[in-house]
This record gives structure tokens, sequence and C-alpha cells, in this order.
């Protein structure tokens, strides 16, 4: 597979002033396809960080953890945590969280990782089983927004 990192931030005018910059910072590994790691939409006083859904890739493009759910939680969730570090952000900033499981029996295995990423941050928080995920192998992807100090 051929990873193809895109490491300039792109930025796109959007209505009534409010800007969006799109990320792929090489603090985290690269998107496994054609599109951005991390959005960033500066509304003045705040911003919003919204992340796509992140799998248990590493920076080659391979499924780590195995059938390990608690392996690939924590490669999803250490990845998350350096996307948001790249934008001055922490896991104390999350304010939704979304996951896909492709197997809701093993719910316990992943919030028993995940608690430990969001000690006392109580996001709101929608999480669903799907019949497979896009890398076969897959056991979880989450994806987050996150809200954080604007620029003005």
């Amino acid at each position: 597979m051929r990873i193809i990192r895109l490491s300039h931030a792109s930025t796109r005018p959007t209505f009534a002033g409010v800007k969006v910059t799109f990320h792929n910072p090489p603090t985290a590994p690269p998107p496994a396809a054609a599109y951005s790691n991390l959005a960033e939409i500066d509304l003045g006083a705040t911003r919003l960080l919204i992340l796509a859904g992140q799998v248990a890739l590493d920076y080659d493009g391979k499924l780590v953890g195995g059938d390990d759910m608690r392996a690939q939680t924590k490669q999803v969730f250490d990845v998350i945590g350096a996307l948001l570090a790249d934008r001055g952000a922490t896991f104390a900033d999350v304010v939704n969280i979304r996951t896909y499981l492709a197997d809701m029996s093993r719910l316990r295995e992943y919030g028993e990782v995940r608690a430990d990423y969001l000690a006392g941050a109580l996001p709101t928080s929608t999480t669903v089983e799907v019949s497979r995920l896009f890398r076969p192998g897959a056991l979880l992807e989450v994806d987050i927004t996150a809200v954080v100090p604007g620029t003005a």
C-alpha cells in the first residue's frame, strides 16, 4: 500500500468570515485515503476541531492490535490525542465522540480504555454497531469534535 502524506494545511474561506483549515499533521499517521484528518473551524473566540474517523492504523497504514480490542482502542485514542495536541487541544476539550464498533459485545473492552483517556470528561456520545469498517480487521472507528479558545 502506498501512503501519500499531505502535510500542508489548506484553508478555505466560508460564510460570514468563518475560516476552515484542513490539517494532516506529521504527529499522527496519514489519512488512509484522500481526505484530511482534521478540520479546524475558526469562529473568532472559539475554534471547532472536527476529526475524521480514526481506526487503529500506524504510520505505514498497517492495522495495529490484530483482534485485540484494547490494543486497537489504545492506538485510536493515541492518534486522536496527537491530532488534538497539534492544534493545542486535549481530551478535556472533547465535546462529542462517535464510535462505530464491529461487535457491540466488545463494548466493555472499548469503554475501559476510553475511560483512561477521557478521565473526568463526559462529552456527548454515540456508539453504534456496524456490519463492517473500511479496513478488514478493524474493530472500531472513532471520530470526535472538540471546542478550544480561538484567535480573537
